[in-house]
């Protein structure tokens, strides 16, 4: 085979706010990283289709398989993703068939959190951990699950989607259903509101200039951020009760960050689980994209297999 056309994969972490995309060569080393903003509406799937051409060119060969994670439940019999609210381009639109169709390889597609659980399990903490749990906060919550060295994704895919425990905000209220109870108090931007009304900010804020600003050391924003923790620390206390994976390892654009550790961690203590490990991703943003590489080389290598 010439160089020109050698196989490659492209892993694509897709987020409500960015898509970040890796192109690898089939053993798992990766040639090229781009991201850019997300489309909203039905330019998304056209963004898609278009990264994956322009990866192709710039790597120089040919994709044979791209996997997706994305910020909700995959639905097999769609082709796309389920209670994903940050998703709104891909409603009623068959994800899976519509790039198949375009690019003429295999697509496949997962939970992005359990994507970055994968990412951990090959190139980060799953080296040494054969149990553990990838926790991501940033513009939602989730988690994926890695249990004795294997990803569990839930009888139908939807294994820690903790943003609908009914903790946080008022489980009763169908405003919080949408994208549940937890995530309505975790997300990225109710950190920013909260900080907001405490401060009287008018104007808008992010989540990461809240931490900016409790760094300097303003009150309201050291307060958004323990209320953060506490209620995060809620969170791995629940899933401790009941899937006890041993260690918890924080990633996503909250959740990754050093300072909500300390907080993290005295609320653990308060509620009486000092013994819960937790400690950051060392993959960061990279995860999900390693994880979807891996996805997308495992796909291409059973599907050689089963065309011989």
């Amino acid at each position: 085979m010439s160089a020109a056309a050698r196989p490659l994969v492209v892993g694509i972490d897709l987020g409500g706010t960015k898509v970040r995309a890796g192109v690898a060569a089939m053993d798992g080393a990766l040639l090229h990283e781009v991201v850019e903003a997300t489309r909203r509406g039905p330019g998304l799937l056209a963004q898609l289709a278009e990264l994956i051409g322009r990866m192709e060119r710039t790597a120089g060969g040919r994709v044979v398989a791209t996997a997706i994670g994305g910020a909700g439940v995959p639905d097999d019999d769609q082709g796309s993703f389920s209670l994903a609210p940050n998703l709104s381009g891909l409603d009623g639109v068959g994800l899976v068939g519509e790039l198949e169709t375009r690019l003429g390889h295999r697509v496949v597609i997962e939970n992005d959190v359990n994507i970055a659980a994968l990412g951990e399990l090959s190139d980060g903490v799953g080296r040494s951990e054969p149990s553990f749990a990838f926790v991501a906060v940033g513009t939602g919550i989730g988690v994926g699950l890695v249990l004795d060295g294997r990803l569990w994704s839930g009888a139908a895919g939807g294994a820690g989607e903790v943003g609908y425990l009914p903790i946080g905000a008022d489980p009763l209220d169908p405003a919080n259903h949408r994208r549940g109870a937890l995530e309505e108090r975790l997300a990225g931007d109710a950190l920013a509101r909260r900080y907001a009304e405490a401060a009287g900010e008018t104007g808008p804020v992010s989540a990461h200039e809240v931490f900016d600003r409790a760094a300097a050391g303003d009150p309201a924003a050291v307060s958004a951020l323990d209320e953060e923790a506490r209620w995060l620390a809620y969170a791995l206390v629940s899933l401790e009760a009941v899937v006890d994976p041993g260690l918890f390892v924080l990633g996503g654009g909250i959740g990754g960050r050093v300072e909500l550790l300390a907080p993290l961690r005295a609320w653990l203590v308060r509620l009486g689980r000092a013994s819960v490990r937790v400690r950051l991703s060392t993959l960061g943003p990279s995860a999900p994209v390693l994880g979807a590489i891996r996805l997308a080389i495992d796909t291409a290598t059973r599907t050689e297999r089963e065309a011989s």
